[in-house]
C-alpha cells in the first residue's frame, strides 16, 4: 500500500483566526433559534453519549448561545417541531447516532445541524466499508475480513476460524464492524482465544470484522471543518495501562496515559495529519470527525477507523485535542454551529480500486 500523499493539510488553530470566523462567531445565533444537543438514545454507548451531550451543552453556554439537552427518543419529531430555527448538535454515539438514521430525519424536517449528512456516516459507520474507501484514497489500512453472523453459523465456525488465522496471521484485531467505544472488541493472540472473541463481538452487532493486528503507536487524530476547509488538530497519544484500549479504559480515569500532542516526529506527525485529513475527505465528512491510527515501526501511519461523532467527556480525545490547539470546547462547538447554517458540501469517494480484502 502507498503512503498518502506529500502534501500537508493544517494542522493547529488556523481555522479560528480569520476575521470572517471571528465575525460569524460574534453574528453566530443572533437571529436563529437555540441549539437542541442530542444525546442518550438507545444504544450500548447511552451513557457516554449523556455525558458527552452534557459537556457540549455547558460549552455553548460558556459561548453564550442558548442551548438544550434532548434524548432522542419518540417525542424528538414534535419535540424538534417546537423549536423553530433551532440548530440540532448531534452527540450520539453508536447505532442510529453515528449510522445516519438521526441526520435523516433531521434532513427530512428541515433542520439544519452539526456533523456529517446521513450517506457520508452510513460510509464511516460501517468500518469494513470505510476501510475500502480510505485504501481507495491511498491510505494504508490493515487487511481485514468482515463475516455476518449467519455466514459464521451455517458454514461452520472452525473451519472459517482456520481460515482466518491462515489467511491475516496471529495477532488479530476483532471487533464488531459497527459501533463504537471498543465494545465487543479484542485482541487474539493464541487460536484457541478466537471461538470467544468472534461470539463477544456478535453480542454487539450481526457483521464482525476480523483485522489483522498492526503493533505500533496508537494515536486519535480530530479533523474540524468550521467552514475554511478540514483541519487537523494535534494528535493524541494514547496508552493504556494494559495495552488495550478498551471501553474501562476509556472512561475510567486513570486506566489510560495520554500525550497531548503525541510524542512523534515532525515528519511522522504530518503523516498522520495528512492520514486523517484524507480520511475525512475520501468519506466525505463534514465539521467534524476522529481518526483512529496505529504507527508502525517504519513511521508509517494505519487507518483503523473514523468516527463521525468523537466523545466530548472529561476523559475524551477531541477535548484533549482542541485544547492542545490552544482552543477551548466553547470557542470549537461556537464555530461548529455557525457552520451548519452553511450549505452542506459532500464529496463523493471516488478514486483507482485498491488490493484491499474487506470481504
Amino acid at each position: 500500500m502507498s503512503r498518502p500523499p506529500n502534501s500537508s493539510p493544517p494542522v493547529g488553530s488556523e481555522w479560528v483566526s480569520s476575521e470572517s470566523t471571528s465575525r460569524q462567531v460574534e453574528e453566530s445565533t443572533s437571529s436563529r433559534g437555540r441549539v437542541v444537543v442530542l444525546a442518550g438514545g438507545l444504544s450500548h454507548e447511552r451513557e457516554v453519549s449523556l455525558r458527552s451531550g452534557g459537556r457540549v451543552v455547558d460549552a455553548l453556554l460558556d459561548a453564550g448561545i442558548e442551548a438544550v439537552l434532548r434524548d432522542a427518543d419518540a417525542g424528538l419529531v414534535a419535540g424538534l417541531a417546537a423549536e423553530p430555527g433551532a440548530t440540532v448538535f448531534p452527540v450520539l454515539h453508536g447505532a442510529s447516532g453515528e449510522d445516519g438514521a438521526i441526520r435523516a430525519v433531521l434532513e427530512l424536517l428541515g433542520i439544519r445541524y452539526v456533523g456529517s449528512a446521513p450517506g457520508a456516516c452510513r460510509m464511516a459507520f460501517d468500518k469494513a466499508i470505510a476501510k475500502s474507501v480510505v485504501a481507495r484514497a491511498g491510505l494504508a489500512t490493515p487487511e481485514a475480513m468482515a463475516m455476518a453472523a449467519s455466514t459464521f453459523r451455517d458454514l461452520g465456525a472452525p473451519a472459517l476460524l482456520d481460515a482466518l488465522v491462515d489467511r491475516l496471521g496471529l495477532p488479530l484485531m476483532v471487533k464488531p464492524n459497527v459501533g463504537g467505544s471498543a465494545l465487543g472488541a479484542a485482541v487474539v493472540r493464541d487460536r484457541n482465544d478466537l471461538p470467544a472473541a468472534m461470539v463477544g463481538a456478535y453480542a454487539y452487532a450481526d457483521v464482525v470484522l476480523v483485522e489483522r493486528f498492526v503493533a505500533g503507536t496508537e494515536v486519535a487524530v480530530t479533523v474540524i471543518d468550521a467552514g475554511s476547509g478540514p483541519v487537523a488538530l494535534p494528535p493524541v497519544e494514547i496508552v493504556p495501562d494494559d495495552g488495550f484500549y478498551d471501553y474501562a479504559a476509556r472512561y475510567t480515569a486513570g486506566r489510560t496515559e495520554f500525550f497531548t500532542p503525541a510524542r512523534l516526529e515532525p515528519e511522522t506527525a504530518a503523516a498522520v495529519a495528512r492520514c486523517a485529513v484524507t480520511a475525512h475527505g475520501a468519506l466525505g465528512l463534514r465539521h467534524l470527525s476522529r481518526t483512529d491510527v496505529i504507527i508502525d515501526a517504519a513511521g508509517l501511519p494505519w487507518f483503523l477507523e473514523v468516527n463521525v461523532s468523537p466523545g466530548m467527556t472529561e476523559t475524551s480525545l477531541t477535548p484533549q485535542a482542541i485544547r492542545a490547539a490552544g482552543m477551548d470546547l466553547a470557542e470549537v462547538c461556537h464555530a461548529l454551529v455557525v457552520s451548519a447554517g452553511s450549505p452542506s458540501r459532500q464529496t463523493l469517494p471516488d478514486g483507482p480500486s485498491r488490493d484491499v480484502a474487506v470481504g
